[in-house]
């Protein structure tokens, strides 16, 4: 099918989370997110992008963006996302939460139209793939332990860390859990705390660690790569396609992150790139809505591991679609990503 005049339609939501959600940088309880909407007049796509200080990202910087796209997507004839997206390459350098928004509607609009999933566009088949994690969040110990009691019975915990007490945490969690831990510093140790702390990680059942130096620490990746008990994940250092070969002989894995690289598009590139260095991909999100999530989850196939628990961690959705349920993906029945709007009225709320 050919889509010719698409409309861009930008909708507003700030995300309230369950818990305040800590990491080894800050701490939120709400969660700004922009869902763009794509039409042709008889089917909508969506897609979700989050604000992030970290990276500069802000719903107004997103939406300023994305307008000055939407005269080039209503003048593109296109009938696979891949050629929206490279129109819009040139006009949305540097702005890659935008892009991977409007990348994840064009492939929700592409799957609606046809009336098939998008996973199924892609040539994909949904056979065996791996179950999710649950994130528990950086903060007392006892809140954390708190925290994993509340979701028991997930097979897979990635445990934020990047305090004085992270052995204190993981042992605590440990105590009250036997499933599969995988840590996460976001940039919060040094290169030997990261090789000391992997020894005691690993007896402790942790089966990976995630980006433990800041990501432009070269040179203590190299030396933690070697030195580690446990595999090594990129997460900050791996942002788009041009970073895999960096990533070689640094990590052992890495996660992609559609908002990062720009949608579905490049994270289908830099998959295959990883392959090709002989290194394991994992997809992970931010604090996403179903939106979100859902897009995510169409590249489930072709993954080792995945952390998608964004719309978990809300305490209200603003959308159905994929649900990830004790770390297992049930599929929506809705073609494209499987997205609805649980409240299509409350899309004019926000804009």
């Amino acid at each position: 099918m050919k889509f010719s005049q698409v409309q861009l339609r930008l909708h507003h939501f700030d995300l309230p989370l369950r818990h305040a959600f800590g990491i080894s940088r800050f701490t939120h309880s709400v969660q700004p997110s922009l869902i763009v909407e794509l039409t042709n007049g008889e089917f909508s796509g969506f897609g979700e992008a989050t604000a992030d200080p970290y990276y500069n990202v802000s719903i107004s910087r997103m939406t300023r963006a994305a307008e000055r796209a939407s005269t080039i997507i209503a003048s593109t004839n296109w009938e696979h996302p891949n050629t929206l997206w490279q129109t819009l390459e040139a006009e949305l350098s540097g702005e890659s939460f935008v892009h991977c928004a409007i990348d994840q509607a064009a492939h929700d609009l592409w799957g609606k139209a046809s009336q098939r999933p998008t996973y199924e566009m892609l040539g994909l088949s949904l056979g065996a793939y791996p179950d999710s994690s649950f994130t528990i969040g950086l903060d007392r110990p006892e809140v954390m332990v708190a925290k994993l009691k509340e979701e028991s019975g997930w097979p897979i915990y990635k445990i934020k860390l990047g305090t004085n007490d992270d052995l204190k945490i993981v042992r605590a969690l440990r105590e009250c859990s036997d499933a599969v831990f995988r840590v996460d510093a976001n940039c919060g140790w040094t290169p030997q705390q990261a090789i000391d702390y992997s020894f005691v990680l690993k007896e402790l059942g942790v089966e990976f660690i995630e980006q433990p130096l800041p990501a432009e620490d070269w040179v203590g990746a190299e030396l933690v790569y070697h030195e580690s008990a446990l595999p090594i994940v990129a997460d900050e250092s791996c942002l788009v396609a041009s970073d895999i070969a960096r990533c070689v002989g640094h990590f052992h894995a890495v996660n992609i992150k559609m908002v990062k690289c720009g949608g579905i598009t490049p994270a289908l590139k830099m998959i295959d790139q990883a392959r090709q260095s002989g290194m394991k991909v994992m997809l992970g999100c931010m604090t996403e809505s179903s939106v979100g999530i859902s897009a995510i989850a169409q590249l489930l196939p072709l993954l080792d591991y995945v952390d998608i628990d964004g719309a978990n961690l809300l305490a209200t959705d603003i959308a159905s679609g994929v649900m990830v349920e004790k770390g297992r993906c049930r599929f929506s029945s809705i073609p494209g990503n499987g997205v609805e709007m649980i409240t299509p009225a409350g899309l004019d709320g926000q804009n």
